[in-house]
């Protein structure tokens, strides 16, 4: 906002809940910062859509944005169509923070995991080869699928890990999309002697 850009937002909670238009300044800023880190926290919710949020999206974001999306996409199936209708009319970067854990569950012994959605707690036991081995396959087939929609979708995407420095993985994945850019620009550049 310092160089006059407005910045808004819309924020999901089991449907899309909070509506902030885009303006700019820094009360308006340190605004959308108090509504995301003063969230009541929900016991339960509805299992997550992100087709309903995008199909808002459409609807709410009339001038064209550069529109950051920040979510872990374990949602409903269906949100890769949406999206790519949003990413037509707007330019989009997925932002996936995500724990190394839901990926390879090390072997921590006896504990309850709770679905954060639903609030069911199962007992498991992470010495177990085989649960971990299925565990990691039911992340694998997520991942894939995540990965798959995006790409439809026509979407860039940065993973953020909770164990690593988010600055450093925003600058190195800055720096990858610069060098993507430029390297298809000079590919479409004219070539001395060619017929256009």
């Amino acid at each position: 906002t310092r160089h006059g850009n407005r910045v808004g937002a819309l924020i999901y909670g089991g449907g899309l809940d909070t509506i902030i238009p885009a303006s700019s300044g820094r009360r308006h800023v340190l605004q959308i910062l108090d509504a995301l880190t003063n969230r009541p926290e929900l016991p339960r919710s509805p299992p997550t859509d992100l087709s309903d949020f995008l199909r808002a999206a459409l609807q709410i974001i009339h001038s064209r944005s550069f529109v950051f999306l920040v979510s872990d996409f374990v949602s409903a199936p269906g949100w890769a169509s949406p999206l790519s209708m949003l990413s037509q009319r707007h330019e989009i970067l997925a932002v996936r923070p995500f724990d190394p854990m839901e990926v390879e569950l090390p072997p921590l012994g006896l504990f309850v995991m709770q679905d954060a959605e639903s609030g069911e707690q199962v007992f498991v036991d992470t010495t177990d080869r085989g649960f971990r081995k299925r565990f990691a396959h039911a992340a694998e087939q997520r991942e894939f699928e995540v990965r798959e929609g995006l790409s439809r979708a026509g979407v860039d995407a940065i993973e953020l890990s909770t164990q690593e420095d988010i600055v450093d993985s925003i600058l190195r994945f800055t720096d990858m999309r610069r060098r993507r850019v430029r390297g298809s620009s000079a590919s479409r550049a004219p070539v001395a002697g060619a017929t256009p």
